[in-house]
C-alpha cells in the first residue's frame, strides 16, 4: 500500500525518469486526466490534480509503459514491483 505524499510521488517521478519518460504536468482535455506519448516517452498529467490524484494517475498508466529493469537501482526495482501489485489490486 501507498503513502499518498509527495515523497512517493517524486520517487515515481524519479522511476519514470530513470526509464527516460518526461512526466509534464499541463492543463489539457484529458478524460483519464492522463496522457501518454509512446513514441516520445511522455507522460501528461493534468495540472490540476492533487498528490493522491498524480500518484492515482502514475499507477494506471505504469501497466501501459515499458520498463527496463536494468536501468533501475535496487530501491527503483522495488518501488516498481510495489506499483505493479497496487495495480493488480485495484
Amino acid at each position: 500500500m501507498f503513502k499518498y505524499t509527495s515523497t512517493t510521488l517524486e520517487k515515481m517521478e524519479h522511476l519514470l525518469k530513470q526509464q527516460e519518460y518526461v512526466i509534464r504536468y499541463e492543463k489539457g482535455n484529458f478524460k483519464s486526466g492522463y496522457c501518454i506519448l509512446q513514441e516520445k516517452r511522455v507522460v501528461v498529467i493534468s495540472k490540476f490534480f492533487d498528490t493522491e490524484s498524480r500518484i492515482n494517475c502514475i499507477l494506471d498508466i505504469v501497466p501501459q509503459l515499458v520498463f527496463d529493469e536494468t536501468k533501475m537501482d535496487e530501491k527503483a526495482i522495488e518501488l516498481f514491483y510495489q506499483m505493479k501489485e497496487a495495480t493488480v489490486q485495484q
